[in-house]
């Protein structure tokens, strides 16, 4: 599982001239889920992402996470994380989980973030969306779990 996650003023999804999800101060999540992705990396992905310190204190400092600034978590599918670019021109999409169970892991970890006392907004799975942001800093960071060495696909 990757997650590219940015530190935003504000973000928002639209699919089909519809806003389906935005959120002020926050995290905006792209969530990328491989083939061998369970519950396990969504479990490791929310521990980490609750209590991740990117947000500045009084001096200047990351020092305070999501729930610390009364911020908001936009969670977006992008199976394009899951793709390589190792060969040739055009990406494969070899190492991308089937859809079915990923759209069950990317709404896990949406409700597990729900369930840790965070605000969240989603995207749409599967859909053409268009996502507005304002990267703060920026502030922009991978998560790919699971850590340590890479498991053989």
């Amino acid at each position: 599982m990757k997650v590219l996650l940015q530190r935003v003023s504000r973000a928002s999804v639209t699919v089909d001239d519809e806003v389906v999800g935005a959120i002020e101060k926050g995290l905006l999540l792209f969530v990328g889920v491989e083939q061998d992705d369970s519950e396990t990396e969504v479990e490791t992905a929310v521990s980490k992402l609750v209590g991740l310190r990117v947000f500045s204190d009084d001096r200047g400092r990351m020092n305070l996470d999501v729930k610390d600034v009364g911020g908001e978590v936009l969670v977006v599918s992008q199976f394009t994380l899951a793709g390589s670019l190792r060969k040739g021109r055009r990406p494969s999409f070899e190492g991308a989980a089937e859809p079915e169970r990923a759209r069950e892991l990317v709404d896990l970890l949406a409700a597990r973030l729900r369930e840790a006392g965070l605000t969240v907004a989603e995207g749409r799975f599967a859909a053409d969306m268009k996502v507005e942001l304002l990267n703060d800093g920026p502030v922009t960071f991978l998560l790919d779990l699971p850590f340590g060495p890479r498991r053989s696909s």
